[in-house]
């Protein structure tokens, strides 16, 4: 490679990590103000996804959201939505790239809450009651979506309406939520369903188990079977 090449690649490289830091989204950027609250040190990388609804969503300190992240709020811009906040992001979260939150009425995140990338979080769902009317032109129903400090939710995992995970879960990557599972749940499938949870007693085990032993069959152990949860496999 010529000394030219190597200077142009290197000037280019610079100037993108430039132009990275000055698009980012913070608390004393224009884009910022617009938010209802962005707390100390958030910080939306560039270049993002479809953000709009700004006035409905708050977002705590520290958290920390990938490129090409989608937070809304609404159907589109320009329409108001009431009084209250509507996407609810606690301190210390980490938002993977290309991920879309999608809110319509409530969806709250709480602390400390990491998502791989491309993850898909939703409060409203397309209906199909009319079987002669296209669904796409049928009115989308709303449910509450809520996601309990401490989780992980894997990558391309996606959250629908209805849906109340616990503290400190695990969502395996591609997996399809709905529904209500309990604190310290590992969920995983399509549709998801529980498949590994916490007891004092029995530590990490797989539901339905009547000994505090861990099946050796259990994908999600290693170590022969100790009952410690491999973190690849979710």
């Amino acid at each position: 490679m010529s000394l030219v090449r190597r200077a142009t690649g290197a000037l280019i490289h610079r100037a993108y990590r430039a132009i990275r830091a000055a698009g980012a989204i913070t608390p004393a950027s224009p884009g910022g103000t617009r938010f209802r609250h962005l707390g100390d040190g958030v910080s939306i990388a560039f270049p993002p996804g479809a953000i709009f609804g700004e006035q409905w969503i708050e977002i705590g300190d520290h958290t920390l959201i990938g490129e090409r992240v989608s937070l809304s709020c609404g159907m589109g811009p320009g329409v108001d939505l009431g009084p209250d906040s509507i996407l609810r992001i606690g301190g210390g979260c980490s938002i993977g790239r290309g991920s879309h939150i999608v809110a319509h009425q409530s969806i709250d995140i709480g602390e400390h809450v990491f998502t791989g990338p491309y993850v898909y979080i939703t409060d409203q769902n397309h209906v199909y009651d009319d079987p002669e009317t296209p669904i796409g032109r049928q009115w989308p129903r709303n449910s509450p979506v809520s996601i309990g400090a401490g989780s992980w939710l894997g990558a391309g995992a996606i959250i629908l309406p209805g849906t109340r995970i616990g503290r400190q879960c695990v969502v395996a990557g591609g997996a399809v939520v709905r529904g209500e599972f309990p604190d310290h749940s590992v969920v995983a499938g399509v549709p998801a369903k529980l498949v590994r949870s916490y007891d004092p007693a029995l530590g990490w085990h797989t539901p339905g188990m009547s000994t505090g032993r861990p099946s050796p069959r259990d994908p999600a152990l290693v170590d022969g079977g100790s009952g410690h949860l491999d973190r690849t496999t979710f």
